[in-house]
């Protein structure tokens, strides 16, 4: 069991750190993939309709399930804090009820979806060439919203004792069935939107199998036993209090964004599919980033339950290190080989344009981000999760809706994605000031001994 695990709370932390992240990296990569494969495989196939009836389904999705994927932070919290406390009975119960909360949020998020897939969809401003084939694919899409929450929060769980690779194992496997049935169901049986939803839903069910039975064959504190689950009301209370700020980071996050895809589709359905393709290059460079926010995440959670506030330190300022160098190398390299990478989702000489100006105005500039994730994670595993969410909604959300709301009609496309790099930049700053402050308040420097998040 410890072979698996990355020791959190003792020895260096850069190489742990490192190993810890390089997992989560490539699992970001490969459910990345489920969608960048949807898009090649209906834009090289079905046609560029049929690409910009899935890629303009991203940020809706992403507003979808983006509050509960934000619990899954919650999860890996509070559990981590517990262990960093050496206290088995919390451990436990936090495991229990983060399963009950998993199954409630992806049922729930199955009905919403249903319900809510045209109306937004319509309202969003999607180009009726392809609004029938967007409202398919996301109601299809949305059958395997409970199988990927569910394998969201057995994910959090097992990084929570610093096991990153068997859920990218379990993504490996999932991966491998999606790009086959995309293949099967597309070339194989002539489907559209419907073939590579249907290949998404399956491998998503496939992947929460495994997690499930993973935490199930459990020796540990972690072992999921369905005979003792139980709604343990202070633990989702914890898991909540840390998680909802986050998700309600990311939701309104998506929120902005489905704004701006809004003003995208003004332009037209080729200036959708040229996003839709480019949006792809900057999720594979924002996993990066996620992932080494994850580790501060709960790095962080566990030695704050130590009791150990220098290495807290020391894990943000390796975390930005590491985010900022990998994340700039591959912004670099994706935009000057931009015809390259985009050409791999379309041949259609107008997509291509419009998606190599989202490169250059928007993913040259991505790594900017590193600074108020990685602060953002660090926060949340100090206990400090609705600041950062606050400063996020501010910093990049606000400022987002703003410029929509004032960007004029007669504007560039190009112009109107400049915002992206602005916005990162005020919540950056924004940020730096506010960590400030908690960092004199934790006396970080001094060694105080500080109050544990999970109580």
């Amino acid at each position: 069991m410890k072979a698996k695990n990355v020791d959190m709370l003792s020895g260096p932390l850069a190489m742990p750190m490192l190993a810890f992240a390089l997992p989560l990296i490539a699992s970001g990569v490969l459910q990345q993939s489920f969608n960048s494969v949807d898009v090649a495989v209906v834009g090289r196939f079905a046609g560029s309709d049929a690409l910009a009836a899935v890629g303009s389904n991203g940020p809706v999705i992403g507003l979808l399930i983006n509050m509960f994927i934000g619990l899954s932070v919650g999860v890996n919290v509070v559990i981590a804090n517990y262990i960093g406390q050496r206290n088995s009975r919390g451990v436990r119960a936090a495991v229990s009820a983060s399963a009950i909360l998993a199954v409630v949020s992806g049922v729930l998020m199955l009905a919403v979806s249903q319900l809510v897939a045209r109306p937004i969809l319509e309202a969003l401003d999607t180009p009726e060439s392809c609004l029938d084939q967007a409202v398919l694919y996301l109601r299809i899409y949305a059958v395997g919203m409970p199988f990927m929450i569910v394998y969201n929060f057995g994910s959090a769980v097992l990084r929570s004792v610093g096991d990153t690779r068997r859920p990218f194992y379990s993504l490996v496997a999932s991966g491998i069935v999606n790009v086959c049935l995309n293949l099967v169901f597309v070339i194989g049986f002539g489907m559209g939107v419907d073939g590579v939803a249907w290949a998404t839903v399956i491998s998503n069910v496939v992947n929460a199998a495994i997690i499930t039975m993973l935490l199930v064959r459990e020796k540990g504190d972690i072992r999921l036993d369905f005979s003792s689950i139980r709604p343990y009301g202070s633990q989702l209370r914890k898991i909540c209090a840390v998680g909802i700020p986050a998700g309600l980071q990311s939701t309104v996050f998506s929120i902005s964004n489905v704004f701006i895809l809004s003003a995208i589709n003004g332009f037209g359905a080729t200036a959708a599919a040229g996003s839709a393709a480019a949006i792809n290059y900057e999720m594979y460079c924002y996993f990066v980033i996620n992932a080494f926010g994850q580790t501060a995440v709960a790095f962080t959670s566990q030695n704050y339950g130590a009791g150990q506030l220098d290495r807290c330190r020391r894990v943000l300022r390796i975390s930005l290190i590491y985010s900022v160098v990998s994340s700039a190398f591959l912004n670099v390299l994706i935009t000057w080989q931009r015809a390259f990478f985009v050409s791999a989702f379309t041949a259609d000489p107008e997509v291509l344009f419009f998606a190599g100006e989202r490169v250059v105005a928007v993913l040259l500039f991505q790594f900017i981000a590193c600074y108020y994730e990685m602060t953002g994670s660090v926060m949340r595993g100090l206990g400090y999760s609705m600041t950062p969410a606050l400063i996020t909604i501010f910093g990049t959300c606000v400022l987002r809706l703003l410029w929509v709301a004032f960007f004029p009609a007669d504007g560039s496309f190009a112009g109107l994605l400049m915002i992206y790099p602005l916005s990162w930049t005020l919540t950056d700053i924004i940020m730096f000031v506010a960590f400030a402050r908690i960092r004199r308040a934790l006396r970080f420097s001094s060694g105080a001994a500080p109050q544990p998040v999970a109580g």
